[in-house]
């Protein structure tokens, strides 16, 4: 009896070695969050304030380095400016923003920039503490949109140069569309140049959105560290969500804005308006972006007909969430994205800024609104 007991143990320990080592035995898996976005803060700006002889308003673009917030002014009017402030902000909400410098854009020729050839949309720091910043310019008038670079004083440093299919044509089907070229600029992740985006689709690639579904593709573009634009991955646009109403027409969907945070990925904002509302008529979107297996369409001239993989695109943030916590319930022009200091908890930052077109149409906001990221992968 005892023996039969010790064959029966030696038996059991025997197959379980071999139970071990068949490689059935399951691993725990690794558990992955969602990437979230929580709102924190809502502040806003007085309207029709002055600094320094200058109307507050137009923000269109906002970066963050070393301490110092940057907005840009589309104020196409001289002098065509950016300003510095200082913003103080935590899990509980706004706590200070004040502005502390406006600076003017200079020419090559030292002078600042006329009134009328730029339309300033979006402003980015880089490694080299430097500014790089871009114009819509005014295709309409035969302006050519550009990006350049410039010293913290507002010196032009150099222009970049700018591909032949995103300059103004005399061809009445080819080029960029009046108002939708480069609104979107944002520093590489592993500081290796720069990318770029047109808002809408260029008039040889397609139509703009309306609220009929529809493939309304822009370019993503890469720039490198020499200023030259190189590869470009299609974004493809949301219709329009809602149509335009009480006798008004106007419908538009584009995108606004990029931030890279990781090789091949960014945050996207989407931006729409339908006119006739009276909370504004915007809808605005956060989308996580991935061009990693996307095709590089730099060399196809068209992409009507065209055969190519675009980027993909997830819904990480939809403003309309959050309007009944926002001033007048006002999703207002947000145009504007960056990174800012990381919370106490360790979680990154957001803050979004609005571009109120100094009310020139309807009475808007000078919004700024921060948030919470969680899980971005």
């Amino acid at each position: 009896m005892r023996l039969l007991a010790i064959v029966f143990c030696a038996f059991s320990l025997i197959f379980l070695a071999c139970s071990s080592s068949s490689g059935k035995v399951e691993k725990p898996k690794l558990e992955t969050k969602e990437t979230s976005i929580n709102f924190i803060d809502e502040y806003i700006f007085p309207e029709k304030e002055f600094f320094k002889n200058t109307l507050v308003g137009g923000l269109s673009g906002i970066d963050y380095h070393n301490g110092t917030w940057y907005f840009i002014c589309d104020d196409s009017k001289a002098p065509v400016r950016f300003y510095t402030a200082e913003i103080d902000y935590d899990l509980e909400g706004f706590n200070t923003l004040n502005l502390i410098d406006v600076v003017a854009f200079k020419g090559e020729n030292g002078k600042p920039l006329p009134s009328g050839v730029a339309d300033p949309e979006s402003i980015r720091i880089t490694k080299n503490n430097t500014i790089v910043w871009s114009s819509e310019g005014g295709v309409n008038s035969g302006i050519n949109p550009f990006i350049r670079e410039a010293s913290f004083t507002g010196d032009f440093i150099r222009s970049f140069t700018l591909d032949t299919k995103f300059k103004v044509s005399s061809e009445e089907n080819i080029g960029p569309r009046n108002n939708g070229v480069f609104e979107a600029l944002s520093l590489d992740a592993n500081a290796m140049g720069y990318w770029t985006a047109t808002e809408l689709p260029l008039k040889q690639d397609g139509a703009v959105p309306t609220t009929i579904e529809a493939v309304t593709p822009v370019r993503i573009i890469n720039i490198d560290e020499e200023g030259n634009f190189g590869k470009e991955f299609v974004y493809e646009l949301n219709s329009v969500p809602k149509p335009a109403i009480n006798d008004t027409n106007l419908e538009v969907n584009g995108l606004v804005e990029l931030l890279a945070y990781d090789t091949n990925k960014f945050l996207a904002l989407e931006r729409s308006f339908s006119s006739g509302y009276a909370n504004g008529g915007n809808t605005v979107k956060i989308y996580s972006v991935d061009i990693s297996n996307a095709t590089n369409v730099s060399g196809v001239t068209s992409l009507e007909g065209a055969v190519y993989t675009a980027s993909t695109k997830k819904l990480v943030f939809d403003f309309e969430s959050i309007r009944s916590k926002l001033t007048n319930n006002t999703v207002d022009n947000i145009e504007g994205i960056t990174f800012g200091p990381d919370f106490e908890n360790g979680n990154r930052s957001l803050v979004v800024i609005a571009d109120d077109n100094f009310s020139s149409f309807a009475p808007q906001l000078n919004q700024f609104i921060v948030l919470e990221l969680e899980n971005l992968e």
